[in-house]
């Protein structure tokens, strides 16, 4: 508990450090039980419930899209994943997480972030056979997830594993301190089986800036990566990006309830880690034996 203390204590001031605005959304999800009530309406952000969506590209083809260069790198070598791929062997991923993971707004089980994955993936590295697991279910937090890593996980013998999380806790308004000991616990599992671990923080959406913990969220998970030596993928920071420096309306990432992602967004996604994966794998193996 002292150790939580503490750690909330840094994440109060790396708040101040945090830029960016709250907004907030109402809007009705379509996924009945899986979030928490809507936000408050924000006028500002009120055009946004009856604009058109943007017209995701179809899956054959090419999303283009970029992130900011230096926070879509992970900050950590994948050494198991670098030394799988070295050796020609097959490589194993498991992304496990909620709703984002498991797809919901997406338009079909080949539009999640997972099942791009596996395609830009197989774009970066050809010859090579890698498979991505999609373990998300819609509404989890991080103990049900956890409860989850022996028989979602575990089993399947990652070399990677892909940790989306914190999303439905913060709409939850559910306190922040007992995520310290459950990305610790979750994160200690994997790496006992020898996997490479990438923490995936909440998305940039107007129902998760409306509330008030939720860069309180995405400074712990940064937090615990840095202390665990494990990588992180600024999806947040990533998608403000997206909203406040190259000028994408929300409608363009994110689907009409104000939480989540479309076609476009899953896919941009996909393609930024993608991107960070291969670098992180790359180093010869070797080399692959301290952070960057």
């Amino acid at each position: 508990m002292a150790a939580a203390v503490v750690v909330l204590a840094m994440l109060t001031s790396a708040r101040a450090q945090t830029a960016g605005g709250q907004h907030a959304l109402a809007a009705a999800t379509a996924i009945p039980a899986q979030d928490a009530k809507p936000a408050v309406l924000h006028p500002q952000l009120a055009p946004l419930v009856n604009s058109p969506a943007a017209t995701a590209p179809g899956l054959g083809s090419e999303v283009v899209c970029r992130g900011p260069t230096r926070l879509a790198r992970l900050d950590y070598p994948l050494r198991h994943t670098a030394r799988r791929l070295a050796a020609g062997k097959p490589v194993v991923i498991v992304a496990i997480g909620s709703s984002s993971t498991a797809g919901a707004r997406a338009s079909s089980p080949a539009a999640t972030y997972p099942a791009r994955l596996a395609v830009e993936l197989q774009k970066l590295l050809p010859g090579h056979a890698i498979t991505v697991l999609n373990r998300g279910v819609n509404g989890e937090e991080a103990p049900d997830m956890l409860a989850r890593f022996t028989t979602g996980v575990i089993a399947e013998h990652p070399q990677l594993v892909l940790w989306q999380v914190g999303t439905n806790s913060v709409l939850r308004d559910r306190p922040l301190a007992p995520h310290v000991v459950e990305l610790r616990q979750g994160i200690a599992e994997l790496k006992a089986i020898d996997a490479d671990v990438v923490l995936i923080d909440p998305q940039y959406a107007p129902r998760v800036l409306a509330k008030s913990e939720t860069t309180g969220m995405v400074d712990l998970i940064a937090l615990a990566a840095h202390d665990e030596n494990v990588g992180l993928f600024r999806r947040f920071t990533i998608m403000r990006d997206w909203y406040e420096n190259q000028h994408r309306s929300f409608d363009v990432f994110i689907s009409r309830d104000g939480l989540h992602m479309n076609d476009w967004g899953y896919a941009c996604w996909a393609k930024l880690l993608a991107a960070s994966i291969v670098e992180a794998a790359s180093p010869p193996v070797a080399s692959v034996a301290a952070p960057r």
